[in-house]
């Protein structure tokens, strides 16, 4: 008993241990997944107010760059400028006085914005104008650089590092002559301090939060505050499409905003550990209710546990002292209800076992002393056939023969229905109409000439199994309920047909028969399992009926095992259904 009750505490030790560890993969997937989705949360929050910033800052810069184009459109639509270039476009140079004249009108751009270096203007064929040195526009900038400014059609266009000075950013216009349907009349070449669009001061407040680059159209690294950034990497933190780039060592979140005045791109690299730094406050907790969670959870696992196991083992106990004959109540109390109510019935079954043990002592006590009584009292079956056997003698030592072959006949039947020729509850076929046979001719020392008789059942069907005194009630109330009332002869026959796996056998008379209600009334009788009958012998064929369900199985609607058809004044026909073959027979 120890030993299993051991064997129950290892289970339940097992079990704790399986819903633990069961509790820190959920405690673990639940923290990952929520671990993650702070993170993420992080991330696109922190992305979202650095693109809010960059927005603010791009618009900073695009506030001066918009400045500069309002100015040098001031400057590209001056009459006196206009008048110039045009003269100049009719193939009229123009004199040293009317080019001292320009710079009073192209100085506004530097007086009022700062950061201008220098802004040069151009005729049409890319002579220069202002300054008086001289010069030629080729020499300055490229011809597609001329090329994309002229399609701009006035438009200011920003290039990026001047070729010449790395320290200056070039832009270019074209002024377009108003007097000559806007046809090319020269450019304006403005070269403005690199230094004007430095990254200094950082978003955030902290410098070593963020690298910022400001990247031209043709990737030129313009302006960057970390100098570890090469023009390499620049140019492919503008192509890549990632929310999160790695330089060197660290991950960065990439926010980038492109300027709709010069095509440039401000990008915002901002380190990943920075963003996630309140994320390691969230770990922790994460960690700490994780562990606080699952030992909270360990002690009131094992607490209930014990609280519901340590009665069960008690009541365990008190059980298998049954094994020794011991039926004694447990005593143990529980707090839990279920297992107050287990007690309770224990202890009431074992109450009712002690007084049913005890009622079965009385009445097996009882029992065996009427038993023995009885034996005293007992015939032996072989006592009544000596002495029907001795009678039968007696009969034909006084020449009674008929008599002789009705106390062979009755011994016979006794002999068959007591001990049965293989004391077995199946018997042939042949067995059972010899039976029936011996049976008709004891009924008719009763009913003389009234009664007649056929036996017609096939050769080949004899030793077909049936059990044992089936056929003989319903021989029995076709004598009784078809013959006994009758007043002439009477005749039953009985005919053994076979129906493919089948064998029909059926038991007939030319009584009196039963009319619809009669008919109906022992049908319905036979569906609840009682037939009720005047003579009460209708019980024999109630007890057919349940004998075919209980050896062959339930019956197929269109194919019952017992049929009744009768008609008033033409007798009554009953016949039943059983497979040729044993098969589930046994």
């Amino acid at each position: 008993m120890w030993p299993r009750l051991s064997k129950l505490n290892t289970l339940r030790n097992q079990m704790l241990l399986g819903f633990l560890f069961i509790m820190l993969i959920i405690l673990a997937f639940v923290g990952g997944i929520t671990f993650n989705a702070v993170s993420e949360l992080l991330k696109n929050n922190a992305e979202k107010h650095i693109r809010q910033t960059a927005v603010q800052a791009n618009g900073r810069l695009e506030s001066v760059l918009d400045q500069i184009d309002s100015l040098t459109t001031l400057v590209s639509t001056n009459g006196y400028v206009q008048q110039l270039l045009l003269k100049e476009m009719h193939g009229k140079p123009s004199t040293f006085a009317e080019r001292q004249a320009l710079p009073p009108i192209i100085n506004l751009v530097q007086m009022y914005t700062d950061g201008i270096k220098s802004v040069e203007l151009y005729n049409k064929d890319g002579e220069r104008l202002y300054p008086l040195d001289g010069g030629n526009l080729g020499d300055k900038v490229s011809e597609d650089w001329i090329a994309q400014t002229t399609a701009k059609k006035g438009g200011i266009v920003w290039f990026g590092i001047d070729p010449s000075d790395p320290s200056s950013l070039l832009a270019m216009r074209r002024i377009s002559l108003v007097d000559q349907y806007f046809s090319t009349g020269g450019y304006l070449l403005i070269r403005t301090d690199r230094g004007k669009f430095a990254l200094k001061d950082p978003l955030s407040g902290d410098a070593q939060a963020e690298t910022m680059l400001l990247i031209a159209g043709d990737g030129q690294l313009i302006a960057s505050n970390d100098d570890a950034v090469s023009q390499a990497e620049a140019a492919g933190l503008t192509a890549s499409n990632d929310q999160t780039v790695a330089i060197g060592s660290r991950s960065f979140v990439l926010v980038k905003q492109r300027s709709s005045v010069t095509g440039w791109t401000l990008l915002i690299l901002t380190p990943v550990d920075t963003i996630t730094k309140g994320i390691s406050v969230v770990r922790t907790t994460l960690v700490v209710s994780a562990c606080a969670g699952t030992l909270l959870f360990a002690l009131f696992s094992f607490f209930l546990s014990t609280m519901i196991t340590r009665p069960v083992f008690r009541l365990i106990k008190t059980m298998r002292g049954t094994r020794l004959g011991v039926l004694k109540p447990t005593e143990s109390v529980s707090s839990t209800i279920e297992i107050k109510e287990l007690n309770h019935s224990y202890n009431q079954m074992v109450g009712n076992i002690n007084e049913l043990i005890q009622l079965v002592y009385e009445k097996e006590l009882s029992q065996s002393r009427t038993e023995l009584k009885a034996l005293q009292a007992q015939i032996h079956p072989h006592f009544l056939f000596n002495t029907l056997d001795a009678l039968y003698w007696s009969l034909l030592d006084k020449d009674e023969d008929k008599l002789a072959s009705y106390v062979v006949a009755m011994s016979d039947l006794f002999r068959y229905t007591i001990t049965g020729p293989n004391k077995d509850e199946w018997v042939a076929l042949r067995d059972e109409l010899d039976h029936i046979e011996r049976y008709l001719l004891i009924m008719k020392m009763r009913f003389e000439d009234r009664l007649a008789w056929r036996i017609d059942a096939p050769p080949e069907l004899a030793d077909a199994q049936l059990p044992k005194l089936l056929l003989q009630p319903l021989v029995e109330n076709a004598i009784l309920h078809g013959l006994e009332s009758r007043i002439g002869p009477g005749r039953v026959d009985v005919s053994v047909a076979r129906d493919g796996d089948e064998i029909v056998i059926a038991v007939e008379d030319d009584g009196a028969g039963m009319d619809e209600t009669q008919l109906r009334r022992v049908i319905d009788g036979l569906a609840r399992g009682t037939v009720p009958s005047s003579k009460n012998s209708g019980v024999g064929i109630a007890n057919v009926q349940r004998r075919l369900k209980l050896y062959f199985g339930g019956e197929d609607e269109r194919m019952p095992r017992l049929v009744i058809r009768s008609h008033k004044g033409a007798g009554t026909r009953v016949s039943v259904r059983i497979p040729a073959n044993r098969g589930s027979a046994s």
